[in-house]
């Protein structure tokens, strides 16, 4: 084989300086090879998002690189000054992190922001051209309708569509290496194949390498020549994926395929097929012709109007769960907003436990807030980046005035071990945390007050397949105990199989089928649901059995 690329020797990352310093990675070495793709898994907090950042010298806070060499194309990177490093980001090694919202400004259009990449990079010159560019970025990267949304913001982009922003700018200028740091994590199904097959073509046309990192096994098993399993800062094994996936012969390995949920996975706390709830039995949500509209900039004082929910009707019965499933902009979270009282429908009606929402008062409101509380897709945005982590999850409960200090920090410990977070976090920060564990700040947060509707938006898709297991066990275990009903909007239909008892399937912001999840999984009716199943990676050859019901 030709020479690698990429070579990672001995490496070694700590965090802090002096006594203080805490080492995070260990001699972690391996090799990337031209036109190669090589997968990093591992669960939140292992190092793979560190490893990537200190090849590109991107590490953050006081985190440096203390021994080791990366050498790219010849080059030692480690070696390498600050103004030669900057050229080299963008032209030879493309990157695409893990968090859309936090790396992209939410003053600038997106337009602009990829404008900005295709001029830095020098891919063209003169005002029309870098705007015909751009365009063309961000229909590479999946974007319908591209010309259009150039003139919207961050904020008016569903996460899949930010994150498609994100990757159209790391290809921008075609490097020899891309660093994709969980690109597809926030994407649908559909959007996610369109985008790795772009990605495959790259690395077959023109030779560029990618380093793939996801806590996502059968993405890997399908897209990745070879994976490294990585475990507390440690290559714990590395080989060709169908070895790894098939005979996995580390332990921790070992428990991340056997935790992978796939297809041919049972209901989390089923003994088998999923029970259908009666026609008549009583529904604590029920959601009537819901409609939401938007007036959206195209270009200049020009305006028109965009119908994001069209005519969404559902039900869902105490004690159940509801799935929400679609491409990335179909409306699933703007449905979310309108069930929490943080978007205003146009049109229709919410009705909880019977009472609409449109008639309550601002007190009913507020006491509805404390028993129905969400989980957002990005747990960056949601979580103040100057408050620690206690503070973060104890303060739903000062809101509400429940408990004392003391009584609120004992509960406060008390969830951190309910999502499988050491309680030293509780005085660390959110930037101190990986995207998983800030994410399971989120999910304790939500749980504080004891709900009885939790709204959880993409809750597991920045988490690793252990860590998902747990938290979807510890939901399944939350709502057989306290009888809880749940909304849950994913685009990860291999989760929907072992979480939800009903299942809705949008597209352009209508419902196009709904039913039980065991019946619209063994038949659906609708192409466009077949072709969201056809698309999970993975699907013909589930890993490991998935999720074992619990006993």
């Amino acid at each position: 084989m030709n020479a690698p690329l990429l070579s990672v020797n001995d490496l070694t990352v700590a965090f802090g300086k002096g006594t203080n310093a805490r080492q995070v990675l260990h001699g972690v070495s391996f090799d990337l090879f031209p036109g190669e793709t090589l997968a990093i898994v591992g669960e939140s907090g292992s190092g793979k998002s560190t490893t990537a950042s200190a090849i590109i010298d991107l590490l953050p806070g006081t985190g440096h690189v203390t021994g080791g060499s990366i050498t790219l194309d010849g080059k030692d990177l480690t070696r390498t000054g600050r103004a030669e490093m900057e050229r080299i980001r963008g032209r030879d090694i493309g990157y695409v992190p893990q968090d859309p919202m936090s790396n992209l400004n939410p003053v600038w259009s997106i337009g602009f922001q990829v404008k900005e990449a295709v001029k830095a990079n020098g891919l063209a010159q003169g005002r029309r051209e870098v705007h015909d560019r751009a365009v063309e970025v961000l229909q590479q990267a999946g974007l319908a309708d591209a010309q259009r949304r150039m003139h919207q913001f961050p904020h008016q982009f569903s996460g899949g569509m930010r994150q498609r922003a994100l990757i159209g700018i790391g290809l921008a200028a075609d490097p020899k290496l891309l660093i994709a740091d969980e690109p597809t994590s926030a994407l649908d199904v559909t959007v996610q194949r369109v985008i790795l097959d772009h990605l495959a073509r790259l690395t077959s046309e023109r030779g560029t390498s990618v380093l793939l990192i996801t806590h996502d096994l059968g993405l890997a098993g399908d897209r990745a020549d070879r994976i490294i399993v990585m475990n507390q800062g440690e290559i714990v094994e590395a080989g060709p994926s169908a070895d790894i996936l098939t005979d996995p012969q580390h332990p921790y390995t070992q428990r991340l395929v056997a935790a992978a949920p796939s297809l041919a996975s049972q209901r989390i706390g089923s003994s088998g097929a999923t029970a259908v709830p009666a026609p008549t039995a009583p529904a604590v949500i029920e959601v009537r012709g819901l409609v939401k509209e938007y007036s959206i900039r195209t270009g200049g004082l020009h305006r028109e109007r965009f119908r994001a929910v069209d005519d969404v009707s559902f039900r869902i019965p105490r004690g159940k769960t509801l799935a929400l499933v679609g491409e990335s902009g179909s409306g699933k979270s703007t449905v979310a907003k309108m069930l929490l009282q943080l978007e205003t429908p146009t049109d229709g009606e919410i009705l909880i436990d019977g009472q609409s929402t449109s008639t309550m008062s601002r007190g009913e409101i507020f006491r509805l807030r404390r028993r129905m509380q969400p989980v957002f897709q990005d747990p960056y945005g949601s979580l103040d980046p100057l408050r620690s982590i206690g503070t973060l999850i104890a303060e739903p409960l000062q809101v509400h005035g429940i408990g004392t200090r003391q009584e609120q920090h004992r509960q406060t410990l008390e969830l951190l071990d309910q999502v499988a977070l050491p309680r030293e976090l509780a005085s660390r920060y959110p930037n101190e945390l990986s995207g998983g564990q800030r994410q399971r700040v989120a999910i304790a947060r939500a749980l504080a007050l004891k709900p009885d509707i939790v709204v959880l938006d993409e809750a597991v898709s920045a988490l690793d397949v252990l860590v998902q297991d747990q938290i979807l066990r510890l939901l399944a275990e939350l709502q057989s105990e306290l009888g809880l009903t749940y909304l849950f909007i994913t685009h990860d239909l291999a989760v929907v199989r072992v979480a939800a008892d009903l299942v809705c399937v949008m597209e352009k912001g209508r419902i196009v089928e709904q039913g039980t999840v065991d019946s619209i999984f063994s038949d659906p009716r609708e192409e466009y649901t077949r072709r969201l199943l056809d698309a999970i990676p993975g699907a013909s050859a589930p890993l490991g059995g998935g999720l074992a019901p619990l006993p």
